[in-house]
């Protein structure tokens, strides 16, 4: 089971549920990472304002992101959740493990979108596996996580039979 958080903070509208397709892919992604308990995650959907904001203010970014993933638990290798899951992340309300929180700049689901090329619910789809594998600890930085990234992304995607002809 996945408990999602949703908080849309936006006036953007889009032609697609933003609750049903975030928990379509978190329950798929933690179905392919093999995640062993029920899960909470937070996803807060937002203007470029509030980004650029939380990407100062958290990471020392001085500008928006299309995405920002704030990981709850901390990991030795990518989905060794026998590693990382103790009773400090357990929500004692729901029993559910706290993955942690995704942040989505609303106006850059439409923007990225038209500029690769695919649907507005494909793109924020990506940015939710995305965001996702971030909090299962992969990560991007050397040539070999991405790729490692990338293929997990497409897979995810490509079970809940959102590609990019969408």
């Amino acid at each position: 089971m996945v408990v999602l958080n949703t908080d849309i903070q936006t006036n953007e509208k889009y032609d697609f549920s933003f609750e049903e397709t975030a928990l379509a892919v978190c329950e798929e992604v933690l179905r392919q990472e093999w995640f062993p308990e029920d899960a909470e995650i937070s996803l807060l959907i937002t203007d470029e304002e509030e980004v650029h904001r939380l990407n100062m203010e958290y990471r020392g970014i001085d500008s928006t992101t299309d995405v920002l993933s704030f990981p709850a638990l901390e990991y030795e290798v990518p989905a060794d959740f026998d590693g990382a899951i103790d009773e400090s992340c357990i929500n004692p309300d729901n029993g559910c493990v706290m993955l942690g929180d995704i942040v989505i700049n609303a106006q850059k689901i439409r923007e990225q979108a038209k500029e690769y090329g695919h649907s507005e619910k494909r793109e924020f789809a990506f940015l939710v596996t995305h965001s996702m594998l971030h909090l299962c600890g992969y990560d991007h930085m050397t040539p070999e996580e991405a790729d490692e990234m990338e293929d997990r992304q497409e897979k995810a995607l490509q079970a809940l039979g959102i590609t990019r002809e969408q």
